[in-house]
């Protein structure tokens, strides 16, 4: 693979990220629920996102 397309795909990978956190962080969840979301989505990148996108907390 192409480093300059790795590249590309790593800072959009953060970007998603931070996005995501932004998000959990601006829900409705408790304190605890918010950490466990964003640990979530830090420790399994690809599979806390989907989850996260599937079932994380929704905005009111």
């Amino acid at each position: 693979m192409n480093a300059n397309f790795t590249g590309v795909l790593g800072i959009l990978h953060l970007a998603v990220v931070i996005w995501a956190a932004v998000s959990i962080l601006g829900s409705p969840a408790t304190q605890g629920q918010k950490v466990l979301w964003i640990l979530l989505v830090l420790v399994f990148p690809v599979v806390g996102l989907i989850i996260w996108f599937l079932a994380g907390p929704k905005k009111v």
